[in-house]
């Protein structure tokens, strides 16, 4: 890929590499490096491992810093739900990272460009170069101007709460039991299902949702029960 190739994404992202090197080795899928050695001694591994680091430190510093002192656990779970493979491939996918990837044929061919896990980890690559590169202070805009969307609707919507997991421990915890899901209802067309999901401790109904699909509906009925269980 030629290195004026690469600045529709340098636009996307809001910054222009010094290193272009740096770049191009981000979005270098060990596949590519596999079949063209010559054209791509390295690949992105080593940057990928980098980047997820230096993202996990920018989400938990703005989290650490925000008005709402956070406690560690709410940060911990705040931190893996929005650095987990779907959020950052469905960043990447907003700055089209996929159309500048290098990969080999067979991961051409089946589709690599738009695989999540191959998304994923060439975002992370791409924070660990502009780390390199321009340091942390860019890095750290750059993120958090990518992600402040998601953080948003993350917090405001408790998306980041295994509800489910939560209940489960308590429930263990508490009862020596685990909690039991049951089906209620099941309404509209096949394609367009509302569920309906009770949840029992020792036979006592302690929650219900509903959703669109069985897991949803599992995870309102279990935070409905988690509310009541904490305060017994």
């Amino acid at each position: 890929m030629p290195k004026q190739d690469i600045t529709g994404l340098e636009n996307s992202l809001g910054y222009y590499f010094r290193d272009k090197e740096l770049l191009l080795k981000s979005l270098t899928h060990k596949s590519f490096h596999h079949e063209n050695p010559e054209k791509a001694p390295s690949y992105n591994e080593r940057l990928e491992f980098l980047g997820d680091s230096v993202l996990g430190l920018v989400v938990v510093e703005y989290l650490f810093k925000s008005d709402k002192n956070y406690s560690e656990s709410t940060m911990s779970k705040i931190k893996s739900y929005l650095v987990k493979e779907s959020i950052l491939s469905d960043i990447a996918a907003d700055i089209s990272l996929g159309t500048y990837l290098r990969l080999g044929k067979g991961e051409e061919e089946t589709g690599g460009r738009g695989k999540k896990s191959i998304l994923a980890d060439a975002m992370e690559a791409v924070f660990g170069a502009i780390y390199i590169d321009g340091g942390y202070k860019c890095v750290r805009g750059i993120i958090l101007k990518l992600l402040m969307d998601k953080i948003d609707t993350a917090i405001s919507s408790e998306q980041f709460f295994d509800f489910k997991t939560d209940l489960q421990e308590e429930s263990q915890l508490k009862f020596g039991v685990l909690p039991q899901y049951k089906i209620i209802k099941q309404e509209g067309e096949e394609h367009k299902k509302i569920f309906t999901v009770d949840v029992f401790i020792k036979g006592n109904k302690l929650g219900s949702g509903k959703g669109k699909s069985k897991k949803e509906a599992e995870t309102i009925a279990a935070k409905e029960a988690l509310s009541k269980i904490k305060n017994i």
